[in-house]
């Protein structure tokens, strides 16, 4: 296979651009799942135990089984029951409620590191279970995942690929069409895999600056 690069820089052109739809796709996707995970892991510190026995098989489930086929199942299989979704709904959906398991699994093991003595202390001023949360448990909870959630971001952002299968419009999918248009799927895909490759490293770079910004404050 020759690489050709006159149609490499083409395909640039045409991928490149479709980048914005991956970007609105896995921010709204993300948003969605720190909102879902962070809900499932104050659910689950209730402790009651036939809630989180029903939240521990969903766990099992979306962990066990891959990304596409929770997306084939929220867009084909969700009109079955009368829940009628559009590729790009059906698609972000999916994707936060695999992401939102893995970010309530991540919070659950962060919850262990911190001091228990905090919220002790929070009980013996008064506060209730909300603003001990809000404003003693969360925060930092936060701030130590920071890592892990820009590690999840990433994944959320490649799993955005994945929607060109349910017909989502965005680089892949455009990657897709230049290269059975023209016969030549490879460079399409190359331009493809750079246009992710640049969102991530943008990505991790704004984290790094966070968590120095973070680190200098605690300093």
């Amino acid at each position: 296979m020759t690489f050709k690069p006159d149609f490499f820089l083409a395909s640039l052109g045409d991928v490149l651009p479709a980048a914005l739809i991956n970007l609105q796709l896995a921010l709204l996707a993300f948003l969605l799942a720190v909102a879902g995970g962070t809900a499932l892991t104050l659910v689950r510190a209730l402790k009651i135990r036939p809630v989180n026995w029903v939240i521990g098989v969903v766990i099992s489930f979306i962990r066990g089984t891959p990304l596409m086929i929770q997306i084939f199942l929220f867009f084909y299989a969700l009109p079955a029951a009368g829940i009628d979704l559009g590729p790009m709904t059906a698609g972000v959906l999916a994707i936060a409620f695999n992401s939102a398991v893995f970010i309530t699994e991540i919070q659950r093991g962060s919850l262990a590191a911190i001091d228990p003595g905090q919220i002790e202390a929070a009980i013996a001023l008064g506060l209730g279970s909300r603003p001990i949360w809000g404003r003693v448990v969360l925060p930092q909870l936060f701030r130590r995942i920071l890592p892990m959630l820009v590690s999840e971001a990433t994944v959320v952002i490649k799993g955005t690929a994945l929607l060109s299968i349910i017909t989502v419009v965005e680089m892949m999918r455009v990657a897709q069409r230049v290269g059975s248009a023209n016969f030549s799927p490879f460079e399409p895909m190359v331009a493809a895999a750079l246009g992710f490759l640049a969102i991530n490293l943008v990505l991790s770079a704004a984290a790094q600056r966070l968590e120095r910004r973070y680190a200098s404050q605690r300093a």
